[in-house]
């Protein structure tokens, strides 16, 4: 593969993960076996206990915690027989939760063509795209598609979306898809759409633009939103043993990043398979919480059942909803017109949902009545308003209980809905990520100045005494949970502005958002999300303490270790 610097990985990945037939890539990240009892001190706990906010000293005894406090205390309670652990004054905070990402589509990622920009990656110009595809493709001969994931046409010097005549400079004989990095758009080249079946007599999907060439119906390449369906059911797959492999780098990537539970949030049945074989196979390492998608038109399984309970680290947590696509990519659906529209598009676009209301409300009522939690992926206020409408409604019906809807990435909700959304009991989920990797381009050309000062509202959020949580949305940017809280703290752009000054919240609050929080999003806060006797021994040891750096260096604290129930599954 061209490049992984997305993911600040410590160690190469080979050809094993490029499709071709090799034997899968073993490394070197596995979990260390640890005595039964270990006490962790000269360390600067913060334990996300109210109770207890800071400690000296934590033991850890089968997996769980056993004692929190003073070291007199604790060494009494654990007795003899321990090894004590020296931290040297680090950091130990509770393991860190992804409320929202997409483990098998990091799978999927790590082996293809890197395509990100600057920081992630190198790609600046639709040249630097085609020089990185040549490149992974004699690097990989023999694979059969060329695909590339994280292309940023906002961030490209040529300003717009590679199309399929960019693509077929390469090649015009091997099919080519690319994906954007918010992962609501490709692009394919002529043999890409030629094997989908995507020709200028082909309507538009519902839910879905296929992009057409000026004053033609002729497709220029570019895909939206359901439109790349079109594409993704004529893929080949790896084989089960080499997605077992790229599974097992994804979960490493997650724990050097401190991450001890993780989230599928929006998986295919194909990946939902994989992730149970992987399960019942013992390829698990991680905490993974599955909630398949349902996608237009498609009912919910009979079948599908939640749990809060792990096999093998693997449960399903509910199911996910996708309702706008991604304003970056300027197809999440506003109450107002963009700043400016995409090419082709009239003045008053806003973008468009992905559902109709009718089922929308249909699908929640049922999810409802089923008990699984819903998740629902709203980015513009507009489809933000059709969630609120579908779960008032499903409300109503069924009656108000502790179901945990999560509005995930929440990016443009306004004032009136954070009030309508604490009142129907819904949990934004803020992709707050989004005010350094791309803020500029949301004050500039997406939203403009006062609607994207207020992207993420984290402090709204916080002023009506509301648990939120945050996430990174990986592999669409980085799984960098320093970063991550840096982002919410600060809320700096790439270019150096800060975006949003009233919507900052503090270190604390924004830790919140990927521990207790997290788990209470995942109703997990009896076992997870605080260092408490008797939760589960998943810590993060840092290099300093996120509550007390300077705000602007939070986001060069470290990771050193990563422990889950109670065994090191990372150390730097």
């Amino acid at each position: 593969m061209a490049s992984i610097g997305r993911f600040g990985f410590s160690f190469v990945v080979a050809v094993a993960l490029c499709g071709c037939n090799t034997e899968p890539m073993q490394t070197s990240l596995q979990p260390i076996e640890e005595p039964a009892s270990v006490i962790f001190v000269n360390v600067d706990v913060v334990t996300m206990n109210a109770a207890q906010p800071e400690a000296e000293a934590v033991a850890v005894r089968d997996g769980k915690i056993l004692a929190v406090g003073s070291r007199a205390k604790v060494e009494a309670t654990v007795g003899d027989n321990v090894q004590i652990r020296d931290l040297n004054g680090r950091t130990l905070v509770p393991g860190l939760i992804d409320a929202h990402g997409h483990i098998t589509f990091t799978s999927h990622v790590v082996a293809i063509a890197d395509l990100q920009p600057p920081p992630a990656g190198s790609a600046t110009s639709i040249s630097d795209i085609q020089k990185i595809l040549r490149e992974w493709w004699a690097q990989n001969p023999d694979a059969s598609w060329l695909q590339g994931f994280g292309y940023d046409d906002s961030l490209l010097v040529e300003g717009r979306h590679p199309t399929r005549e960019d693509l077929d400079a390469i090649s015009s004989d091997i099919p080519i898809v690319l994906q954007h990095v918010s992962g609501h758009l490709s692009v394919c080249n002529s043999k890409c759409l030629e094997l989908a079946g995507i020709s200028a007599d082909t309507d538009n999907p519902g839910g879905g633009v296929i992009r057409r060439f000026p004053g033609s119906r002729e497709p220029n390449g570019v895909l939206e939103e359901n439109a790349m369906y079109l594409v993704y059911y004529v893929l080949p797959r790896p084989d089960i043993e080499r997605r077992f492999a790229h599974l097992k780098l994804a979960q490493d990537y997650y724990a050097q990043n401190g991450i001890t539970t993780i989230q599928d949030g929006g998986l295919g049945p194909s990946e939902l398979a994989l992730l149970r074989k992987a399960s019942q196979m013992g390829q698990l390492y991680l905490d993974v919480a599955a909630f398949p998608i349902i996608s237009r038109g498609v009912k919910l399984p009979t079948d599908l059942k939640a749990s809060h309970d792990y096999q093998n680290h693997f449960r399903i947590g509910g199911i996910k909803l996708m309702l706008d696509g991604s304003p970056q990519g300027k197809t999440a659906w506003l109450t107002q017109p963009y700043l400016k529209p995409p090419e082709g598009q009239p003045d008053n676009y806003a973008g468009y949902p992905i559902l109709e209301d009718k089922e929308v409300v249909n699908l929640v009522s049922e999810a409802f009545a089923r008990k699984l939690p819903v998740l629902a992926h709203a980015n513009g206020d507009a489809a933000s308003d059709q969630l609120i409408r579908a779960v008032t409604v499903a409300n109503e019906i069924h009656g108000v209980a502790d179901r945990r809807t999560v509005m995930i990435h929440a990016q443009t909700v306004r004032e009136d809905q954070i009030d309508q959304m604490k009142v129907q009991g819904i949990i934004p989920s803020y992709f707050v990520a989004h005010t350094f990797y791309w803020g500029d381009w949301h004050r500039d050309s997406v939203l403009g100045q006062e609607r994207a000062s207020r992207i993420s509202p984290l402090k709204s959020t916080l002023d009506r005494n509301m648990l939120f949580t945050t996430h990174t949305d990986t592999p669409v940017v980085p799984a960098h949970m320093m970063h991550l809280i840096w982002t919410a703290v600060n809320r700096v752009t790439r270019s150096g502005q800060v975006l949003g000054e009233a919507q900052r919240i503090s270190p604390l609050e924004a830790l919140k958002s990927i521990t207790i929080n997290a788990a209470y999003q995942y109703f997990e806060e009896q076992s997870k999300g605080s260092i408490e006797p008797g939760k589960l021994a998943d810590l993060v040891v840092l290099s300093e303490n996120p509550l007390k750096v300077e705000p602007m260096d939070i986001k060069d604290i470290q990771v050193l270790e990563t422990i889950k129930t109670g065994k090191t599954v990372y150390r730097r």
